[in-house]
């Protein structure tokens, strides 16, 4: 504990706080302040009590050369990053605050972007969607109201880019370590006649991946068109995205990791002669595609009304190579082969989802004198097929072609409305109140999940106060109430209830010319959390459970100081206790009450920093460190469920040559990764299971656990044409 707090007081007293230029300009031209509007209904400033961080075009473009959204956020406070394929493209994940990814609520435009039934965000279905940002905020905690389900460690919202007042063309060509390729081309027309814009991308990613075969073919695409007047703003948006990746999610043992550290086992088989040999096709295959229509009326001086309709298809598949697998799995019927009679098979198998998302969310936005208030909610509705095939059999049986061996179907509906208000008292003093009420109905048959009919009402109030001191200082504090949902694998994974969360922000904001900081305390009260096991389910997927009563709480320490005109330094430091209480476990048999322990994949400590060195207007180099503390991945505090700790140093530059013709400047990046080539694990799984086989008469609880290790130095550099 003496150690601790040393090091925030070594870390304050070198920091000090805050200073952060901010840019008004993205790289396609002068941003139209009226695009701002689709995210104003779920976005906050300093004005309200949410603790919050935002990322700006600007600020991601120098290190968005082809990995992820998630790792593009990995310096952010209290953000824990990870890849399956250990390089940052294909399937990446993301935690804040110890929370996993189904607990971060996901928007585009305000639209709900989280997977209805899982609630997790797969950032590989839209590759290269940081090249259409504009912006994006993280608010840490519960936040402000938003659409789609609750959030339970952060909210997380996004906005497209901004319409271009200006014609451009751009081409962007990054490349790298393990065969990472990346191009895109992105336009503008501008506004045509001062109203009309129409923009676009086009992107390809590919990847070996640094864990054997976890390859990734990456396509996307991105198209927008726009009208705007004094007073209206109409956008069409298609954007979406087509994966093939090979799977890795299968993780490696201890041993492995030890001596083998890219080995990956999925697709593994041994073919009829006793050679070992993979899958060429363990892959996962699958298309989404998105519509959005976005418009906002400024009606009166005082009115602002924002409408949004949205349409999300989905469809694809996973492909397994599965050795001896038992005829009644697959509704075969035994054969007899010169006698005897045969019940098992070598096969692949295509498990499919094909599944389609829409509905509208909506706000109306009164703004005058003291008050500024906010009416909104949003319909959406989720329809849902899970079905397998067999491909290949080595023993088909009496099986036809395209026969589906299970056929699962769900709907969901959610429904929320939602109004909150920021009401200045006088010129020190501001009220914050926040209503909502939710309601979701979930239908779905399966034979993991057995018949499902449950409908969930949610009431979510918030409410604080901010206090301005002057122009520099400003203090909140909040409180706020989450209500969420179990998961489709909830249901898999038992009877689960629905999760309570009571969650308190106390924070100090101090802003000047060239120190920006943020200093927060939160304690997070939960009932009934579905904390994270460690286990994983048969296609990778992490499995939660209720576990009582549970709580976080922590300190985050976020700054930016201007140490010169060519000197900026970015810090921030969260520590954090997260525990659950009396918790039980069942151990050779035998109930236990373990007392408080700590909630899986939740470090005591995250530091993220960045200093950046600005010789020149045009040249730019950075150096960022993260470190993560020690966690474990299972709730029981066993050492075999450790993932110890871990620090990454990267070393980013980027530098513009401008030109004075049809080329308006090439700007070209470059980035080295783990720089001191540390041998990091930055996820994995824990499992534990009764063993009544070895000695009879008495269970003995075996524990086990799996690593996803990450890439040593590896490299991406890139060029950006702009014309």
């Amino acid at each position: 504990m003496k150690t601790i707090f040393t090091t925030v007081a070594v870390f304050w007293l070198s920091l000090v706080a805050t200073a952060q230029e901010q840019t008004t300009d993205s790289l396609e031209g002068k941003k139209v302040v009226l695009d701002e509007v689709f995210v104003s209904a779920v976005r906050v400033t300093k004005e309200s009590p949410v603790t919050f961080s935002n990322l700006t075009k600007e600020q991601i473009k120098p290190r968005n050369l082809a990995q992820d959204i998630p790792i593009l956020m990995n310096f952010l406070p209290s953000v824990v990053t990870t890849s399956d394929a250990g390089a940052g493209v294909g399937y990446t994940g993301i935690r804040v605050r110890g929370s996993d990814a189904t607990r971060v609520n996901v928007t585009i435009n305000g639209i709900p972007y989280n997977d209805s039934e899982s609630h997790g965000t797969f950032w590989v279905n839209m590759p290269d969607f940081a090249s259409s940002i504009e912006s994006l905020q993280l608010q840490r905690g519960v936040g402000t109201s938003t659409n789609g389900a609750g959030a339970f460690g952060a909210s997380l919202n996004l906005l497209t880019d901004a319409v271009s007042e200006e014609a451009y063309g751009q081409i962007s060509s990054s490349f790298g370590s393990f065969n990472t390729l990346r191009n895109n081309l992105k336009f503008s027309t501008g506004l045509l006649n001062g109203h009309i814009e129409i923009a676009g991308r086009l992107s390809r990613i590919s990847s070996d991946g640094y864990v054997d075969r976890a390859s990734s073919e990456l396509d996307s695409y991105f198209l927008q068109g726009a009208y705007k007047d004094d007073n209206t703003l109409l956008k069409g948006l298609l954007f979406g995205g087509h994966g093939i990746t090979y799977q890795a999610w299968n993780g490696i043992d201890a041993a492995t990791l030890e001596t083998n550290r890219t080995f990956n086992s999925a697709g593994q088989y041994t073919d009829a002669d006793g050679n070992v040999k993979f899958h060429n096709d363990e892959v996962d295959n699958y298309k989404q595609d998105h519509a959005q229509l976005l418009w906002n009326e400024q009606v009166t001086e005082d009115w602002s009304t924002n409408i949004a309709l949205h349409y999300t298809r989905g469809r694809g598949y996973f492909e397994q190579y599965k050795e001896d697998e038992d005829f009644a799995d697959y509704g075969f019927q035994p054969l007899t082969i010169n006698g005897a009679e045969l019940n098992t098979t070598d096969l692949i198998r295509r498990r499919w989802l094909d599944n389609y998302f829409y509905g509208t969310v909506f706000s109306a936005n009164y703004r005058k004198d003291k008050l500024n208030l906010i009416i909104g909610g949003g319909f959406n509705k989720y329809e849902g097929d899970h079905f397998g095939e067999v491909i290949w059999a080595r023993f088909a049986s009496t099986s036809e072609i395209g026969e589906r061996y299970y056929a699962d179907s769900s709907t969901k509906t959610d429904f929320n409305l939602y109004s909150k208000a920021n009401y200045r008292l006088d010129d020190n003093w501001a009220l914050f109140a926040d209503l909502q009420y939710r309601t979701v109905a979930y239908q779905a048959n399966g034979d993991d999940t057995g018949l499902i009919d449950d409908t969930f009402n949610f009431f979510n109030p918030k409410a604080g106060v901010v206090y301005d001191l002057d122009q520099s200082n400003n203090f909140y504090f909040s409180y706020a109430v989450a209500n969420r949902e179990p998961n489709r694998n909830d249901y898999e994974n038992g009877n689960p209830k629905p999760e309570r969360l009571g969650d308190f922000e106390l924070g100090w904001r101090f802003v000047s010319q060239k120190v920006q900081v943020n200093i927060n305390i939160y304690y997070m009260n939960y009932k009934d959390q579905l904390v994270l096991t460690g286990e994983l389910n048969d296609v990778g997927a992490p499995l939660r459970e209720n576990v009582g009563d549970s709580y976080r709480l922590g300190l985050e320490v976020d700054a930016n100081l201007k140490i010169h005109e060519k000197f900026q330094w970015s810090s921030n430091v969260a520590l954090s206790t997260n525990k659950n209480k009396d918790f039980v476990f069942e151990r050779d048999g035998v109930l236990q009450n373990l007392g408080n322990t700590n909630i899986a994949f939740s470090p005591n400590i995250v530091l993220g920093n960045r200093l950046t060195y600005s010789p020149t207007e045009t040249l730019g180099i950075s150096f960022l460190t993260k470190y993560v503390g020690k966690q474990f991945m299972g709730n029981i505090d066993a050492d075999g469920s450790t993932l110890e700790a871990y620090s990454q140093s990267d070393l980013n530059i980027q530098y513009t040559i401008e030109f004075d013709s049809f080329v308006e400047r090439i700007t070209l990046s470059g980035l080295v990764n783990n720089i001191f080539n540390e041998l990091n694990v930055t996820n994995g799984y824990f499992y534990t299971y009764d063993d009544d086989f070895s000695n009879p008469g008495t269970i003995t609880t075996i524990e086990g656990a799996g690593y996803y290790p990450q890439a040593g130095t590896n490299f991406l550099v890139g060029a950006t044409i702009r014309f």
